[in-house]
């Protein structure tokens, strides 16, 4: 029971965060994420490894919830917008996908083979944000955003295969 219960709200997450979401003003989720980004990555803008993204801009969009943001390092900081002109690269895939890289349950070299993240615009560059992301030592966030994380990825993760719980096996494995 609490696995159909489970499965049904990340098959629907998108659906049921659309609305909710977009009732939040704009400078308010940009604000949100800016300190999110700060947090994760305090130890690379520490060490001045965002200077490739200076005066470049990264899109981010979160395509089932219609949500978008751009993200650019500008005079030594991390700059979000929620507007600009041009971007020079841009990150695309859902939800549920998002969540699982962000909490390394999915690689994204996997989720881009399956068309399930897109990349578009300046490859290099949009390498050198993947590499980035994969040198965040989550293990050096603040402990409650580790665990939110975690659980956060591992709920969508038993949610898209509730067999990897319970240990229903595969009808392809013997």
């Amino acid at each position: 029971m609490l696995n159909k219960i489970r499965t049904h709200l990340v098959n629907n997450a998108a659906e049921i965060l659309r609305y909710p979401v977009h009732f939040l003003p704009n400078h308010l989720q940009v604000k949100v994420l800016l300190e999110g980004l700060k947090q994760v990555f305090h130890e690379a803008l520490e060490d001045g490894d965002f200077e490739f993204l200076e005066d470049k801009w990264l899109k981010v969009s979160v395509k089932d919830l219609n949500l978008e943001w751009f993200i650019s390092y500008q005079d030594e900081k991390l700059v979000v917008s929620d507007k600009v002109e041009q971007e020079d690269v841009s990150f695309s895939g859902c939800l549920n996908d998002l969540v699982l890289i962000a909490g390394r349950k999915e690689d994204p070299d996997t989720l881009f083979f399956q068309r399930r993240l897109s990349i578009e615009g300046d490859t290099e560059l949009g390498l050198e944000v993947k590499n980035l992301m994969d040198s965040v030592d989550l293990d050096a966030l603040p402990k409650p955003m580790q665990v939110m994380m975690n659980q956060l990825a591992d709920f969508v993760q038993k949610g898209l295969n509730p067999e990897i719980e319970t240990g229903v096996s595969n009808a392809y494995s013997n």
